[in-house]
């Protein structure tokens, strides 16, 4: 039995195979006999070693009853039947003792066998190349009568996976990448109104992320190739592998409410997830370990616990999973636990920003003591209550999307109360400081438009472009309403997929109308400041429609072959990678233009007040004539002075026309300078007093007599 069952098992690998070097074997394995058996596998472990031509495998189980069965294994790749054979233990080409007869009580069997040469030749390297093969091998055991007794099915794979940590690392370094791009391109711009800042920015990195590992949450038949990948952005949704901490909330769950005999951290620790296609896999990582571990074994058996050696007896539980549940467990966090999750991952950040801020305000204090510091920091020292208040609002609106996923999530699959009463509480919460910035943002609209008929000073005035630039900062002045539709789209998102958990169909239906519409918008507003952020947001909502698209093949009710689900995973794998390496390369790019390029605030600023400068020199307006320039003329009007007219347009150019003044005014006013209020809408001021701005301090003639002097 067992040579001709590990031929069979080896010749799988007539299509594609999955994982490790010149190795193939099963991961995990489930019961697929429905109702009660007589007998119970508890432990299968088969591989093959291209570099031995061995067959290793380990297997043991129990039997309520002596009986005499036949053996039938069936292998399958890809959907296609690649092996289908029928054999009788007890016979003398295929002996094997431990099931000739099975034996009643538990019995085991382990060791290795050598596979003949006229096989090995079927089986093509690509078998040993290509990662997460989806390929499966069945053993179904019958009683001479034909009724079944038992069925255990397995994945089998080849060390190879989509699944890589570091995948997960060079994500979270394009992440940060971006993150410190963003920060240095604020603190260039030195917060000046208006500025935008380089696309692809955090926010854009982050959503693309998010967006790459919600793909992978949809409840269809994935290629198991698609499903590592999406795995490994769970990150960016606030999921991390954190086993303390899920014991924690284990303990949490388990005294308000939860239920912890399938649904907790010890028992995933040793499960093995089934998915509705049949594929299985282990949350555990040792896949690699095993597989160098194996060696060339001899055949050892034992029947009751007697024998020479005692194969592993230990049992993995067959657990059922699909859609979010099984993108979570399959990071060994309990689908009870998910909310509660993220809720910590998310304090601990909120506490890392509120710490490393004060931590900042000390150390200027202490600057400011012992020396001067840089005047940019000037308003950091000042102003930290209100950078740290903002800055949790920009992680809340990051998170706002795959927040309102968990939460409907712990609402519809939690079941501790007290998990639910957070995910309310903290979800209304959120929700009401978004609705708060977009009722105070409507309300300054509002009467600037009243005031001045334009709302361009969300854009101009400091103080408005401080407290709400995090919204539309990267807006064109007329589409600043855009981050409404953007906080739509993300609550959209969450909830189609959250609510619709368990029907692929109608999540993948709702997700690519979402993103289609999101894409109208986009081409038919092209809303951002910089012509390289609408094509590059562009870009990456075209690839997020496609990528919907794609999962609507592995939709089953649509009945699309494997094979065209696997190619249609790799396809969206090299899309979706491309996409994230272009970003990578863009975000390099303009990290080495911030390095380099001059602010362009500052430049424009030095060269005003250079030319002012050269202007006040010169003007003949205030007496102090260049030795080429004549005096005035009796009765020449101060207006047609050339310095005054170079000055006046300097400012026009600079601050736009402010009001008209002709050049009596001027003169006569001159007693009066910088008594008169000035009065602004766009600077936000109700008063008559104080100093106007730059542009109106403008020359006057200092009261020397002048009337006279002209009079003469």
């Amino acid at each position: 039995m067992w040579r001709t069952s590990t031929i069979a098992l080896a010749s799988l690998a007539l299509l594609p195979s999955v994982l490790g070097t010149d190795i193939l074997h099963t991961n995990g394995f489930s019961n697929c006999k429905t109702g009660t058996s007589t007998v119970k596998v508890n432990n299968v472990d088969i591989s093959f070693d291209k570099s031995t031509n061995n067959v290793d495998f380990d297997v043991s189980g129990t039997s309520t009853e002596e009986q005499f069965v036949t053996a039938e294994l069936i292998v399958t790749a890809y959907g296609i039947k690649v092996y289908n054979n029928t054999f009788d233990p007890c016979s003398d080409d295929t002996k094997v003792d431990q099931l000739c007869p099975v034996p009643e009580g538990t019995f085991s069997a382990n060791g290795s066998q050598a596979i003949p040469s006229e096989y090995l030749s079927k089986i093509p390297s690509i078998a040993f190349s290509l990662p997460d093969l989806d390929g499966n091998a069945q053993m179904v055991l019958k009683a001479k009568d034909g009724t079944e007794v038992a069925c255990v099915q397995s994945t089998v794979s080849n060390g190879k996976s989509a699944d890589v940590p570091a995948v997960s690392y060079v994500a979270a370094a394009i992440a940060a990448g971006a993150l410190a791009v963003s920060l240095i391109g604020a603190a260039a711009s030195g917060a000046h109104p208006g500025t935008s800042t380089s696309s692809p920015g955090f926010f854009e990195v982050m959503w693309w992320f998010q967006g790459m590992a919600m793909n992978g949450m949809h409840s269809v038949n994935y290629p198991g190739v698609y499903r590592s990948f999406s795995k490994n952005f769970a990150f960016s949704t606030g999921l991390v592998s954190w086993g303390g901490l899920q014991t924690s909330i284990d303990s949490f769950r388990s005294h308000t409410g939860g239920n912890l005999t399938n649904n907790s951290y010890d028992y995933l620790k040793n499960a093995t997830l089934v998915y509705p296609d049949g594929t299985t896999t282990t949350t555990t990582s040792g896949i690699a370990k095993r597989a160098l571990d194996l060696v060339a074994r001899q055949i050892n058996t034992s029947v009751n616990g007697t024998g020479a050696e005692s194969g592993n007896s230990t049992s993995k539980e067959s657990h059922l999973v699909q859609g979010i549940q099984g993108y979570v467990e399959q990071l060994t966090i309990p689908q009870s636990n998910t909310f509660i999750t993220v809720l910590v991952l998310f304090a601990i950040v909120i506490l890392a920003i509120v710490v490393s801020i004060l931590l900042f305000k000390v150390i200027l204090e202490a600057w400011a003591l012992f020396g001067k510091f840089p005047k940019s920091l000037t308003t950091f020292r000042k102003e930290y209550w209100r950078i740290m208040f903002q800055t949790i609002t920009n992680l809340i609106f990051l998170l706002y999307g795959v927040w309102t996923l968990y939460c409907i999530f712990q609402f519809t699959h939690g079941d501790s109360w007290a998990a639910k009463v957070l995910a309310g509480v903290t979800f209304a919460a959120f929700t009401a400081l978004l609705a708060f910035y977009t009722w105070k943002i409507f309300s300054v609209v509002r009467k600037l438009k009243q005031l001045e008929g334009n709302a361009h000073a969300l854009f101009e005035n400091k103080e408005t472009w401080k407290k709400y630039k995090l919204f539309y900062e990267n807006y064109k002045r007329g589409y600043w309403w855009l981050f409404i539709p953007a906080i739509i789209y993300m609550f959209a998102k969450g909830c189609v997929l959250a609510a619709g958990d368990g029907h692929g169909l109608v999540q993948t239906i709702g997700q690519l109308a979402i993103e289609a519409i999101m894409l109208i918008l986009l081409l038919w507003s092209r809303p951002y400041q910089r012509k390289s952020g609408n094509w590059i947001n562009i870009i990456i909502q075209i690839v997020r429609v496609l990528s919907v698209v794609c999962i609507l093949v592995f939709v089953e009710e649509l009945g699309v072959a494997q094979t065209t689900k696997t190619i249609t995973g790799v396809v969206l794998i090299a899309v979706q990678s491309g996409l994230t390496a272009i970003l990578a390369l863009l975000i390099v790019i303009n990290s080495i233009i911030s390095c380099f390029k001059e602010n362009p605030h500052r430049k424009r600023r030095k060269a005003a007040e250079k030319h002012l400068s050269r202007d006040l020199e010169g003007d003949a307006f205030l007496m102090q004539p260049t030795p080429t320039s004549s005096p005035p003329r009796h009765g020449r009007k101060m207006s047609e002075a050339g310095g005054y007219d170079r000055f006046r347009a300097l400012a026009v150019s600079r601050f736009g026309p402010q009001r008209e003044e002709s050049s009596e005014a001027l003169v006569t006013g001159g007693a009066d300078m910088g008594k008169s209020g000035y009065r602004s809408v766009s600077q936000g001021r109700s008063d008559h007093t104080g100093s106007p701005p730059p542009f109106s301090r403008e020359p006057r003639l200092p009261d020397l007599a002048f009337e006279n002097y002209r009079h003469k």
